[in-house]
């Protein structure tokens, strides 16, 4: 299960993110649109160092290395600039590469070079006011060709409707408003993992 960051700081940030991985978090996506360098360097840093390699990075992806991460994300908007050889450069480096897509046929003509994609909003978003998707996401699963990369759903999942997603053709599920906007994140993470371990 993976857990994305809140886009902007909160109150005792680092100290939850060291309890979801003291509890099982595998992937944490750190997604600070609105960070300088000079941020991000300092965020990462106040992350215990043996912790960084399940760290993803979302933006200022030159700053991996120093700090032995070798999971980089692109957004769609990044992804749709990036050719194949630069893909496959960042993959011949030792990178485990992870995108953004927002449509079924997006995701099946995704490189080969992706471990994994997020497909969002597959419910109303928790953290995004009246951000959901026009089309039905559980129907567009179905005409799903890609296998060689993970599907991840991402957008409103919590513990009352994660098992739903996995039900429905996804591969895993991502967290992000029901462990930020909630005031029990290390316990709704918990459930949702109780949830998601059989499958």
């Amino acid at each position: 299960m993976i857990v994305i960051t809140n886009p902007i700081p909160i109150a005792n940030e680092i100290s939850t993110i060291h309890s979801l991985f003291e509890n099982g978090l595998e992937l944490l996506h750190v997604r600070k649109s609105n960070f300088s360098e000079e941020d991000m360097i300092t965020f990462i840093t106040e992350i215990k160092s043996d912790l960084r390699k399940q760290l993803v990075l979302h933006s200022h992806h030159q700053l991996a290395s120093a700090f032995g991460i070798n999971r980089i994300h692109f957004s769609e908007s990044e992804r749709k600039k990036k050719d194949k050889l630069t893909l496959e450069t960042y993959k011949t480096k030792g990178f485990h590469l992870s995108a953004s897509v927002h449509s079924i046929a997006d995701f099946n003509a995704l490189e080969n070079a992706f471990q994994y994609a997020f497909l969002s909003p597959v419910f109303p978003s928790i953290s995004k006011t009246d951000y959901s998707s026009e089309t039905d996401l559980f129907k567009a699963v179905k005409n799903r060709t890609n296998y060689a990369t993970k599907l991840i759903a991402l957008g409103g999942i919590e513990s009352k409707n994660i098992k739903q997603t996995l039900e429905n053709g996804f591969d895993d599920a991502v967290l992000l408003g029901t462990i930020w906007n909630s005031t029990n994140p290390i316990e709704n993470f918990k459930l949702c993992q109780q949830i998601v371990h059989p499958f």
